[in-house]
């Protein structure tokens, strides 16, 4: 009975395979080849299928990658599940070992030497990770609204990212951030994801205004409009998770009287900062919604005095976390708020990288036609910036299929995680598309000078063999747990 399975195994597993998401994939690495052979080319150049030539080189990471995801799919997708700790286990550790890593690169500590070789294991921890995570999430009995099943699933997460962080490869670490969209998706709490984009909001509103003056007044813009907000914030969650209407309309009443009335005072009577009656205001506003909490026994009352105590604190810190950031991070952070303008030191990558996608206009300058990656103006623009090139050569009519062939697979991803019958599979789908999003949407918005730039690579675009191998581990493994799921099993 048990050959007769195996007989029937492989050809049934080939027949479950989501040829359409393979399709996609294909798709992108041709188009990724195109990329890297115009982002790299120079004139002059007669054999780009050379392995001296990067895009020769890539040829053989595509290669090679293929191969991969067809041995992936040749395992029991059973195996996956089994081995999930075993393989998170493996690269913390060889993590650790990157952090002591004699060889730099670009200032960083993130890659192994091995001869002609080299590996970024950071690139591997993301698959890990994710089978780490989908392991713990499915158990029996845990669940996300545990918070000690929350912590235990987020302290899987924080470790390779402070391990990742110790390479100083911060930009490679932020990505595993994309893994709360997937918490989001297994039931947790919005109101975690709402504070995260509160403090970005904050942090933004709070830094870019800092120096404007409010109306003539000793009052900086960015410091009132970030207390006005968490007002404004406060008194939404009133609304929605309390469902106390008169509340939510008496903090938003009370915020706009005493932001009016000391305004006037400020500007016509004595002179002072309204951020300090702000600030009263926002103690007053915490300390009645602990003594509703109290009198209604309701104890989302008390979570959202702790958020709004969490703001207080964020907008008193933020300033601090700025100025002892490292100079470079810092930097780009003030260049992309438009407080600093230099094209021709920190913002130089940025600035370039849009110039080359403007000059590709409609139809783009065609295939190794460009002139700003030709003449190797933007840096990186084989690796981070290679979106770049695309919008170059190929214009807006490329640039557009190239995100619509991204859309599609975040689209597909999310089907075939919607019909995992386990919720290992499910999952392991929504980490999957999750870093992918992330990847795409912070690559290319600071290649657009949308988003800060950390430095991490577009999927199945940026040259290098790492993260290559990386993405094609991410999505084959899906793959197969997707193939297998209507397998009768002995």
């Amino acid at each position: 009975m048990k050959n007769m399975y195996e007989e029937k195994k492989q050809p049934g597993i080939l027949r479950s395979l989501d040829w359409l998401t393979i399709l996609i994939y294909i798709i992108l690495l041709v188009c990724g080849w195109f990329s890297v052979c115009g982002a790299s080319y120079t004139y002059g150049d007669t054999d780009i299928f050379s392995l001296d030539t990067r895009s020769g080189m890539q040829i053989v990471w595509i290669a090679t990658s293929i191969v991969l995801g067809f041995v992936l799919i040749m395992f029991d997708d059973r195996l996956y599940d089994y081995l999930a700790y075993v393989f998170y286990a493996l690269l913390v550790l060889l993590l650790i070992a990157t952090i002591f890593n004699p060889h730099e690169i670009k200032g960083s500590r993130s890659w192994l030497v091995l001869g002609p070789l080299r590996l970024q294991p950071a690139e591997f921890a993301k698959f890990a990770t994710a089978l780490a995570i989908s392991k713990f999430l499915s158990t029996y009995a845990v669940s996300i609204h545990n918070w000690k099943h929350f912590a235990i699933a987020c302290g899987i997460i924080v470790l390779p990212m402070l391990c990742i962080v110790l390479q100083k490869e911060t930009g490679s670490a932020l990505v595993y951030l994309a893994f709360f969209l997937m918490f989001y998706r297994e039931g947790m709490t919005g109101s975690i994801l709402f504070t995260g984009i509160a403090m970005v909001i904050y942090f933004v509103v709070g830094i870019r205004f800092e120096e404007d003056m409010l109306w003539g007044t000793p009052t900086s813009i960015g410091k009132f409009a970030v207390l006005m907000l968490v007002q404004v914030f406060t008194a939404g969650m009133v609304y929605i998770f309390c469902k106390n209407r008169k509340l939510c309309w008496q903090i938003i009443g009370v915020s706009t009287l005493v932001a009016i009335a000391s305004i006037i005072v400020s500007k016509y009577v004595i002179a002072f900062d309204v951020v300090f009656a702000l600030l009263v205001l926002a103690a007053a506003t915490i300390g009645y919604l602990v003594f509703q909490g109290l009198s209604t026994r309701l104890r989302n009352y008390y979570f959202i005095a702790a958020f709004a105590i969490g703001s207080l604190v964020f907008f008193n810190v933020a300033d601090y976390a700025l100025e002892h950031m490292p100079k470079h991070q810092r930097e780009r952070i003030q260049l992309l708020l438009g407080l600093v303008e230099d094209p021709r030191g920190i913002g130089y990558n940025v600035h370039q990288s849009e110039i080359a996608i403007g000059s590709g206009g409609l139809l783009g300058k065609g295939f190794l036609n460009g002139t700003q990656t030709k003449l190797k103006y933007v840096p990186e623009q084989d690796t981070d910036f290679i979106f770049c090139t695309v919008g170059e050569e190929e214009g807006f009519i490329g640039c557009a299929f190239v995100l619509l062939m991204f859309l599609a697979l975040i689209l597909r991803l999310i089907r075939l995680a919607e019909r995992q019958p386990f919720k290992f599979g499910r999952v392991y789908g929504y980490c999957v598309l999750s870093i992918f999003l992330f990847h795409v949407f912070i690559n290319v918005g600071m290649v657009l000078g949308l988003t800060p730039v950390i430095g991490i690579p577009l999927p199945f675009f940026s040259y290098g063999g790492s993260s290559l191998w990386g993405f094609t581990l991410l999505l084959f493994i899906f793959l197969r747990i997707d193939a297998g799921r209507n397998l009768i099993r002995s």
